[in-house]
């Protein structure tokens, strides 16, 4: 079989805790991409779920925008308030 070489670009902390886990499995990171690539092309999808994070939507986001430029403006001030979810 003929090989190729990829590339492409990963933040360097991933990258270095992504050799690291990959290590602790016996596996290089050559090895585990080339596993995670046969099997998307076997089964034709991303082999987890992935979301969108609700943060980052377009409702959100507006909203945000809204509130700095308020800020900005002088018409709301910060307050302090208990983050959801947290325990």
């Amino acid at each position: 079989m003929a090989q190729t070489m990829v590339n492409f670009r990963m933040d360097t902390d991933l990258k270095t805790e992504m050799e690291k886990t990959c290590k602790r499995m016996g596996l290089t990171m050559t090895a585990a991409f080339t596993m995670f690539a046969t099997k998307v092309t076997r089964e034709q999808r991303i082999p987890f779920e992935i979301t969108g994070d609700p943060f980052y939507s377009a409702d959100n986001i507006a909203e945000l925008e809204k509130r700095v430029s308020e800020l900005q403006k002088g018409i709301r001030t910060l307050k302090e308030h208990e983050l959801i979810g947290e325990q």
